[in-house]
């Protein structure tokens, strides 16, 4: 309980003090926002319907007119990426079983998001370019295959942090990674959808209620090795 209690309160700190930073910055500086990659949403959800080889016009930067503003606002959504898949980060190394625990996927979480965001930049309004790149991806070999569908929800999630980014949404990625986090939360400390001898994704939230059959490894190990008694 108390592992859950501070990664809770570590999750909701870090919320608090990033949503403190921008609001002030905001009412400080209220003309920033005409240079940074929010407001993606409401473009998003009020735009026509566009046919699907018709240019996008997603990323609203209008106000973005020389080298210098280009690269703020692409440092912006790239930083943007990055804090908001870092708390994603957390929720895997707390949650996730020593026995399936993939570094590598954390490290995925924390860069995709950022490649994705310049992905999305680069194709933007370009359909030859997206063909080139799915011809690109399609050349290179992915061999690490994921141990767990609940891992392709990480990934997924990085993708969707990185695609908002890349569309000038980054308050998006932020409620996206909110709900995602709190709610796995939920799932790991209320052990929802245990049952006896199954697989386990999360870590055991409560040992000293686990079910016969799912013994925590270590401790198989020691009733395994341990001699019998004379």
């Amino acid at each position: 309980m108390m592992r859950a209690t501070r990664l809770l309160v570590r999750l909701t700190g870090y919320y608090l003090i990033i949503g403190a930073v921008v609001f002030l910055a905001l009412s400080l500086w209220p003309e920033s926002r005409n240079y940074l990659p929010i407001g993606g949403v409401q473009e998003l959800i009020t735009q026509p319907s566009k046919g699907p080889l018709e240019a996008s016009d997603m990323i609203k930067a209008a106000h973005v007119q020389n080298l210098g503003q280009s690269l703020f606002w692409l440092i912006v959504a790239m930083a943007g990426a990055f804090l908001a898949s870092l708390p994603v980060s957390w929720v895997y190394m707390g949650v996730r079983n020593d026995e399936e625990y993939d570094q590598s996927l954390i490290n995925t979480i924390i860069v995709l998001p950022m490649v994705v965001t310049g992905i999305v930049i680069i194709v933007q309004n370009s359909l030859a370019l997206a063909f080139s790149l799915a011809g690109i991806a399609g050349a290179v070999r992915f061999r690490n295959s994921l141990k767990s569908s609940g891992d392709a929800l990480f990934i997924l999630l990085a993708v969707a942090i990185g695609l908002s980014a890349g569309i000038g949404a980054v308050e998006l990625a932020a409620v996206v990674t909110m709900a995602f986090n709190y709610t796995i939360l939920g799932l790991w400390i209320t052990e929802f959808g245990e049952r006896e001898g199954m697989k386990r994704f999360f870590s055991d939230y409560n040992p000293e209620h686990t079910p016969r059959g799912l013994v925590a490894p270590a401790a198989r190990k020691a009733e395994v090795e341990e001699p019998p008694a004379n």
